[in-house]
């Protein structure tokens, strides 16, 4: 029994040490305007993603999103060279599809990224917007994903504060973190806030 236990907490720490440095990539950059009861208000600067646009639920639209967006850095484009990967993976809803994004690296600009090979893919410049922001561990299911979407709709409506309509899932960790080491986020777009 005692084997079993020890081989068990070496499987779980090795697991934590690979998911930890695997998830070691630029992070999005914004700045916490004001932490409120169960959420914060964050603003991000404007900035450039890779973006396509797919059909279906989050889980479903962010798996086949992200291999069309990963194509793209890892070297679909015409120079046939990659980006660096970062975080997180952003997955907002338009209408009946998702667009799903990756943000790009801080260093490159329109000008010095290449051109997607893949026509599903476009590369845009987000303005800078605010947000309410709810942050949540472990595995994510389009159940979660809209349950935490709901109480964080019902958390700024309690505030006062107005949603600008859009929201978004954000995943930070690569596939293979453990769930206890995973940062997933929902965002809702907001109106001006002071």
């Amino acid at each position: 029994m005692l084997y079993i236990i020890i081989t068990i907490l070496v499987i779980a720490l090795i697991w934590s040490i690979w998911g930890y440095f695997g998830s070691q990539v630029e992070q999005a950059e914004y700045s916490v305007v004001k932490k409120m009861n169960g959420y914060e208000i964050r603003e991000y600067p404007e900035h450039i993603v890779a973006q396509t646009s797919v059909q279906g639920p989050y889980g479903k639209s962010l798996s086949d999103g992200f291999r069309i967006v990963a194509g793209y850095i890892f070297g679909g484009n015409t120079k046939k060279e990659g980006v660096s990967m970062t975080a997180p993976v952003v997955a907002s809803s338009d209408g009946n599809s998702q667009l799903v994004s990756f943000g790009m690296p801080r260093s490159h600009t329109l000008e010095t990224l290449p051109t997607p090979s893949d026509s599903r893919v476009k590369i845009i410049t987000i303005p800078a917007k605010k947000f309410a922001v709810i942050r949540f561990s472990g595995y994510r299911s389009d159940k979660r994903i809209k349950g935490l979407e709901e109480k964080l709709l019902a958390a700024i409506a309690r505030d006062g504060i107005i949603s600008a309509g859009s929201t978004a899932y954000a995943g930070y960790n690569a596939p293979w973190t453990p769930p206890w080491m995973t940062r997933n986020e929902v965002l809702v777009e907001i109106k001006l806030y002071d």
